[in-house]
């Protein structure tokens, strides 16, 4: 039997994930580490942390399932998205890596408006400049730190530095590419034209791959680190949500992966460039050869009831806060929370949005709170839905991610987004979507969709249920808060600085 690997360097953790070759899950080896915020709305990361975790990973996953690393057939790469890696000639590392999460680029983000044009921008790559992007993370390092600059021979994505460490070569899958808003998105590479407007050399930006191509082996030096055999294959992979949308099936038309994990995304599968008008999704190149995918970012997901737990409930169980909640009723009994603790991209690209309860009473206990906080969730979910069902038809959406854990916040979603919904894919969606990705590469499945077929493990369907009417009439409530509140987050934000 050979086997694959999915490696999944996200922003908190990596993940290595041993696939055999009918799609089970063997193994998951995981590292930890943190990342930095040395200023206000700044987030960065070493990359050296990314490598040294993929070698431990990498080793626990083989140690787990008892298998030799020359058993191991092709490995696949995914992580966070948008990341700055900038490396000099010599492949060094010239400063901590400039994070998803990050929000110093407001004026690169307006710089790149004004020199490229707002339509034009979104005509090419498909999506506005917002803080999140790599785009204005290269700009923002010229403005500020030429020392840098001059230095830099290679701009990399996160998972690509690991790429880098593990084969020696520089490549980018076209999934992520598409996530630096310097890509063409209808011709699957690099704008040529945005990148002479930006100042953007050429040859900074690495070759790009489809998702299932092989972009390099493993190198000796690689190999004594980690236990992989000399030569395995190294597929192109994918973005985080690009490789999930692999690992729960939405690889076909109208098929839409929905993460719940710290951020939520709604992404959908579509077999053309679709744009949202005002640029308020994103549109990307899909992991799978001639796919692309909609997107939508809600910043802080599962991460506001961790935050929430956190803070208003930390001696008790999730299961104890969820039972709480479930003794609610539909609407929190007038309480609405808005979940931009981070700020927010979709369909709020504001990183000085807040988070706020609205509507609280001395009536309101910790159960209408936890409650609220999940429904909050959904509805920044449904901010998503509802743009891209405006452009395209959708279908099933299968649900990751830790909030998927939950069958009680599982059912307010469906109420919310008035779709049926399901539990789709193993607790690492990402990284068996790479290995996937892998497998397909190097010819143990005939395509992605074969390979999904095989892997992809169906939950039960959650249908739209009585309280969807409720959800209709607090949603709209809910759709009101942020335009109200706008301009007092924004006052707000200098105090805490």
């Amino acid at each position: 039997m050979s086997y694959f690997i999915g490696i999944d360097s996200s922003t908190t953790a990596t993940k290595a994930l041993l696939m055999d070759d009918e799609g089970a899950v063997v193994a998951i080896g995981r590292s930890e580490y943190d990342f930095e915020t040395p200023r206000p709305l700044w987030s960065e990361q070493s990359p050296h942390l990314w490598w040294d975790a993929t070698v431990i990973a990498i080793r626990e996953a083989l140690e787990q399932g008892g298998i030799d690393g020359a058993a191991v057939a092709g490995i696949g790469l995914t992580g966070q998205m948008h990341g700055l890696v900038l490396l000099d000639d010599q492949g060094e590392v010239l400063r901590p890596s400039i994070l998803w999460n990050d929000q110093r680029t407001q004026a690169e983000c307006d710089e790149i408006r004004e020199r490229v044009g707002s339509q034009e921008l979104l005509t090419i790559t498909g999506n506005d400049a917002l803080t999140g992007f790599t785009a204005p993370k290269i700009l923002w390092v010229r403005n500020n730190e030429p020392d840098v600059t001059d230095r830099v021979a290679h701009v990399l994505l996160p998972k690509d530095y690991v790429r880098f460490r593990l084969t020696d070569t520089y490549a980018v899958d076209r999934a992520g590419g598409s996530g630096t808003i310097l890509f063409d998105l209808a011709s699957r590479d690099w704008s040529t034209e945005v990148a002479r407007i930006l100042d953007i050399p050429m040859e900074w930006l690495p070759p790009t791959f489809e998702g299932p191509d092989v972009t390099g082996v493993v190198t000796e030096e690689a190999s004594a680190l980690t236990g992989l055999r000399p030569g395995t294959p190294v597929v192109a992979g994918g973005g985080d949500q690009a490789a999930n949308g692999v690992g729960v099936g939405a690889v076909v038309p109208g098929v839409v992966a929905m993460s719940v994990g710290t951020s939520g995304v709604v992404f959908a599968a579509a077999d053309r460039p679709v744009v949202e008008p005002a640029g308020r999704l994103h549109a990307f190149c899909h992991a799978v050869p001639g796919m692309w995918h909609l997107m939508g970012v809600m910043l802080s997901a599962a991460g506001s009831y961790r935050w929430f737990k956190d803070t208003f409930a930390p001696g008790i169980t999730y299961d104890e806060l969820n039972n709480a909640a479930g003794t609610v009723p539909a609407g929190a009994e007038g309480l609405v929370f808005l979940p931009y603790l981070t700020g927010e991209r979709t369909p709020h690209p504001d990183p000085l949005a807040r988070g706020a309860f609205v509507g609280l009473t001395v009536r309101h206990r910790l159960g209408h709170m936890a409650r609220a906080v999940m429904e909050g969730v959904a509805f920044g979910l449904r901010d998503s839905v509802e743009l891209m069902a405006a452009e395209m038809e959708l279908g099933e959406v299968r649900v990751s991610g830790g909030g998927a854990s939950s069958d009680l916040w599982l059912r307010i979603i469906a109420d919310v987004i008035g779709l049926p919904v399901r539990v789709v894919g193993t607790a690492e969606s990402a990284a068996h979507g790479a290995a996937m990705l892998a497998a397909v590469g190097v010819g143990a499945f005939d395509s992605v969709g074969e390979a999904c077929e095989a892997a992809v493990d169906v939950g039960e369907i959650t249908e739209p249920g009585q309280d969807a009417a409720v959800y209709d009439e607090v949603y709209r409530v809910y759709r009101e808060l942020y335009p109200a509140l706008r301009e007092a987050f924004h006052r707000l934000s200098y105090l805490d600085t």
